[in-house]
């Protein structure tokens, strides 16, 4: 509670003109960062994606450990965002290690509802095969050049995506075995 009244108090004496000025965002690999939970973020637009991981891979980080999918319908919340970046509903992340620097780095891809499509990574990391089916199958974000884009969880009559926020909840009901039948 005493930080929060700390940042507060620090707040509220800058002067107005100092608080309100632009923040000059910090570059690497070509895109903005942050920094979360002392890891660097780099903020990749769709068209960047490639050229960025070229370059990571280029400076050792050699191995792709994850890919997901995030569906922010409806939160209003402020993402930590720099401000040349616009978000989206769909975000796409990668996780990167450099084992060789013993470092991680994240790679945020903020996109459209409109048009839910990423390059694929499966020519830098062949490893990105199934984490991105499993994106497409989840939250219907399809990857550009993916070598077998089809579910991987889901059968493939399904229909819609069940991590996407707009999915309906549905219900199957659980049979135990030997269970007492209801009357």
């Amino acid at each position: 509670m005493a930080d929060d009244d700390a940042a507060t108090e620090t707040a509220e004496q800058l002067p107005e003109d100092e608080s309100s000025q632009a923040v000059e965002v910090e570059q690497a690999y070509g895109v903005p960062v942050t920094i979360s939970y002392d890891q660097r973020v780099l903020h990749s637009t769709r068209d960047e994606l490639i050229a960025t991981v070229e370059a990571l891979r280029a400076d050792g980080f050699e191995q792709l450990l994850d890919v997901m999918g995030v569906d922010y319908l409806g939160y209003t919340p402020s993402r930590q965002l720099p401000t040349t970046v616009e978000a989206q509903r769909f975000e796409v992340v990668y996780l990167l290690i450099s084992l060789s620097k013993r470092e991680r780095i994240r790679i945020r891809v903020q996109v459209p509802s409109e048009d839910p499509v990423v390059p694929s990574l499966f020519e830098q990391y062949p490893g990105a095969e199934a984490p991105e089916r499993e994106v497409f199958d989840m939250y219907g974000v399809s990857f550009a050049e993916h070598p077998d884009m089809c579910r991987i969880l889901m059968p493939e009559d399904w229909v819609g995506h069940p991590l996407r926020k707009d999915y309906e909840i549905g219900r199957i009901p659980v049979q135990f075995k030997d269970a007492p039948a209801r009357h």
